[in-house]
């Protein structure tokens, strides 16, 4: 029975209550908790499933559908070119651009090839070399995040992940050029904050942005893998609640059904705020760019005692 029908049911009991003078009111409220409990449980998993939907546009259905002319550029002139991220030259409506974005594979052989969008410390390193390039010439950056978090692999360790998201998280609060990110499906973890630094940042509607996976959350904490969709409700990982916490700018709605139901429709609410953006944006100082990205960064987490 679906929560819908169930609080149906409640309803249908508390005005039999009022009609027969039964004194149930504390058993009908546990009940009603335990709807509200499950309800937000249903509501965080479905966003995991789709925010993990197969059919669901990537990075580079995005870039192709959005931007003119995208051009990939490859390599961190250190190591080598990582496939798992993606990014290059393009243009919005005339602007030039640089775009980057976690890129997942739709095949078995692509997702090798991109490792799953988990990016290897060269990945980050390429987005830190097109970013301070679009830095120099002062072109606006665009991300498209979309990873379950930074590979965790020993050649990933020993080439330094670490150092390399942490550069990011440094160098990228400081550029002086406009950044917006948008968050197309998963954003895990330090995998995800190492392209997600911006002046705006904003979630589809059925993506998800969380320190950890359901997954892992439900083996480490609740000590029970199978616990995933219970784990999902605690991390309060929906775009509904990273815009409570004031950690996004907003939400970009998707179609019904989600955003592989229609990729054209999801790209162009995409491509309508990013172009209301970076007109306000290009339009400012890159000094009280900086200061404000940085006041946004610092006040995420903070809290008072009342």
């Amino acid at each position: 029975m679906n929560t819908e029908l169930l609080q149906k049911k409640i309803t249908e009991l508390k005005e039999l209550v009022i009609n027969s003078g039964i004194e149930t009111s504390g058993e009908l409220e546990q009940l009603e908790s335990k709807i509200r409990s499950s309800s937000k449980t249903e509501i965080a998993w479905k966003q995991v499933e789709l925010a993990r939907h197969p059919d669901r546009p990537y990075a580079l259905d995005y870039i192709n559908l959005i931007f003119e002319n995208f051009t990939e550029l490859h390599g961190d002139r250190f190591y080598g070119d990582d496939a798992a991220i993606v990014g290059g030259l393009a243009f919005l409506d005339g602007r030039p651009v640089t775009v980057l974005g976690n890129q997942k594979g739709r095949t078995l052989k692509e997702n090798v090839r991109r490792n799953h969008g988990m990016a290897n410390p060269e990945g980050y390193r390429k987005a830190l070399r097109l970013a301070k390039e679009a830095e120099k010439f002062r072109r606006p950056i665009i991300t498209f995040v979309d990873t379950a978090g930074a590979y965790p692999g020993l050649g990933a360790e020993e080439r330094g992940i670490g150092e390399a998201i942490a550069r990011n998280l440094r160098d990228f609060s400081q550029l002086k050029t406009p950044i917006v990110c948008i968050i197309i499906g998963e954003g895990g973890s330090g995998g995800a904050l190492g392209i997600c630094i911006g002046d705006k940042i904003y979630m589809l509607e059925n993506a998800i942005y969380s320190v950890i996976s359901p997954e892992g959350c439900a083996s480490i904490l609740l000590r029970d893998s199978g616990r995933a969709k219970d784990a999902a409700a605690m991390l309060r990982i929906t775009s509904a609640d990273l815009l409570a916490f004031n950690v996004i700018n907003g939400v970009i709605e998707e179609p019904p059904g989600g955003a592989h139901t229609d990729p054209e429709a999801a790209a162009a609410s995409i491509k309508k705020i990013l172009l209301a953006d970076l007109a306000d944006l290009a339009s400012r100082n890159p000094a009280v760019l900086i200061r404000y990205r940085n006041q946004k960064i610092r006040k995420i987490g903070h809290w008072n005692e009342s």
